[in-house]
């Protein structure tokens, strides 16, 4: 798939042009040297099987930008990152780069566990392309960055990961680098490392170098890239605006979670005597959300319940709680909250939560729903029974939406 954001969106030149690439593993299911020795010469294809990492990749990047690769865990993303860098070969198709690159793509990657860290930072500047004295003349600045003075001369294999990627990070960015790939190690140091790599990434941006992040941290996306690039099944499926990316990428991992659940549920659902009270389905309507279906400031969010009960139950409750995509409930409420009191459950029987005047931030959000009796205990429950995305708000960022306003008062007396 050609990239929807690399034609006429901007006069920069590119910087990375990646054509139809193709990468295959080939994954052996003889796991023994003697299971291989046995194999050898008759049934040996039996026992491999190719994976395709990538398919068909295309995407061009331009000078200056800042681009996420997202998608969930075997999606291809860091896969790509290796095939930029040059650090692995494609199958099919072809990469150009030009420029100074610099890549963050494993912890400690490139350094010897037998040497020191001094010794290390002087030969993973030379391979990022650096002479020894421009290194000598950096080398203060790199150990100032590191933040691991008292153990630069101490042997990188007694090191924490945190020190391993503090001093990593520290060469990568003081080699001026006209390319930087980071593949999740930021999210190894401590939180005011992990802010003194954001600055320095941000000051890049500022100079206009260009940045390939790979990440899970769809925050940091939405906040970093200008650009985001999402990956399935080793398929580019979207190319644009970040705030887009996350959300769709939030709707692929929905459908991948209600597809486990429905495997998962099968048998359960097959043997299920419909004697017990359950929720039979969930159903969510947006009113007056924008043309894609998302809720905005202002929306009703329609929650409709269809339960069901043989037996009949009396003084029951209907529950809904909204969580955001880390799990934090962000709202909850039941029909006894609301005073609202429920005739006897026999038979089947829908109920509705209508949530009005929605003011939700952007992002996704999951609904989960509770059958319970008179004192509490959970009859049946759906859990990420329905979603929504929330649009975005260009003024702030969180999982609430509020109108700021900013006053200057002036210097003060």
């Amino acid at each position: 798939m050609t990239s929807s954001a690399t034609s006429g969106s901007t006069s920069a030149p590119d910087v990375v042009r990646i054509r139809d690439v193709s990468k295959r593993f080939t994954v052996r299911k003889d796991s023994s040297i003697k299971e291989r020795i046995v194999t050898l010469g008759r049934a040996g294809r039996e026992h491999r099987q190719d994976f395709w990492a990538l398919r068909d990749v295309s995407v061009d990047i331009q000078a200056g930008s800042t681009i996420g690769l997202i998608g969930h865990n075997g999606s291809g993303k860091s896969t790509l990152l290796k095939v930029i860098g040059g650090i692995i070969e494609p199958t099919t198709g072809s990469v150009a780069q030009r420029g100074r690159l610099a890549a963050l793509l494993e912890l400690g990657a490139g350094f010897h566990p037998d040497l020191t860290g001094r010794e290390n930072v002087y030969l993973n500047a030379a391979v990022l392309g650096l002479s020894r004295e421009e290194t000598s003349h950096r080398f203060d600045d790199i150990v100032t960055f590191s933040g691991i003075g008292d153990f630069i001369d101490t042997q990188v294999k007694f090191y924490s990961s945190g020190m391993y990627v503090r001093l990593a990070f520290a060469v990568a960015v003081h080699t001026d680098p006209d390319i930087l790939l980071v593949d999740e190690v930021l999210a190894v140091g401590d939180e005011a490392f992990q802010r003194k790599c954001l600055d320095k990434i941000r000051s890049f941006q500022a100079e206009g170098r260009t940045i390939i992040i790979v990440s899970h941290s769809l925050g940091q996306i939405s906040e970093l890239c200008d650009r985001a690039v999402l990956l399935n099944r080793g398929v580019v499926v979207y190319d644009g605006d970040p705030s887009t990316a996350v959300a769709r990428f939030r709707d692929l991992l929905e459908e991948r979670r209600h597809d486990e659940d429905q495997h998962e549920h099968t048998e359960q659902d097959a043997d299920y005597s419909g004697v017990l009270p359950h929720i039979v389905s969930v159903d969510l309507a947006v009113i007056d959300g924008n043309a894609s279906g998302e809720v905005l400031p202002g929306s009703d969010i329609i929650v409709s319940v269809e339960l069901e009960s043989t037996a009949p139950v009396e003084n029951w409750r209907c529950a809904i709680q909204i969580d955001n995509v880390l799990g934090t409930a962000v709202y909850g409420t039941t029909n006894d909250r609301m005073g609202v009191q429920l005739s006897r459950l026999v038979g089947r029987r829908t109920v509705q939560f209508r949530l009005r005047d929605a003011r939700f931030g952007e992002g996704k959000y999951f609904v989960n729903v509770s059958l319970m009796d008179s004192a509490g205990r959970h009859l049946d429950d759906v859990r990420l029974a329905a979603s929504f995305n929330a649009a975005p708000f260009a003024p702030a960022a969180g999982i609430i939406y509020m109108i700021p306003e900013f006053i200057d008062l002036g210097a003060s007396a």
